[in-house]
């Protein structure tokens, strides 16, 4: 694999095969960085983003050993979409009253007139 950046963004998450450094990314084919709600659209715990960190790190160790490549980021970035959609659903997770944009993205939010 070169050492093209490859990435992959979903609403609430982008993967770079990059590092950080010095708050930019450098490509390298072999590390994987996740930015995660880039727009804010989550008040997140702290519970919330180690599930999500949690996941990603078990997709980055099933996918350890194969070349990261469009599909595989697209795959992980699903994935965790899909963490993100059940934290929502589960009310560990809330939308942001102070993000730019309420789309409601992930469904309406969970109240108890609507449970």
């Amino acid at each position: 694999m070169s050492d093209t950046l490859l990435k992959s963004t979903t609403r609430h998450v982008r993967l770079f095969t990059a590092k950080v450094e010095n708050e930019d990314l450098i490509a390298d084919p072999d590390h994987l960085t996740l930015d995660l709600d880039p727009d804010n659209e989550f008040i997140w715990t702290e519970s919330a983003m180690t599930k999500v960190q949690q996941r990603f790190c078990e997709l980055v160790e099933i996918n350890s050993g194969r070349e990261l490549n469009d599909y595989s980021l697209r795959k992980i970035g699903s994935d965790l979409e899909g963490t993100i959609r059940k934290l929502l659903q589960s009310g560990e997770l809330s939308y942001n009253p102070d993000s730019r944009v309420l789309n409601y993205s992930m469904g309406l939010p969970r109240t108890p007139e609507l449970l």
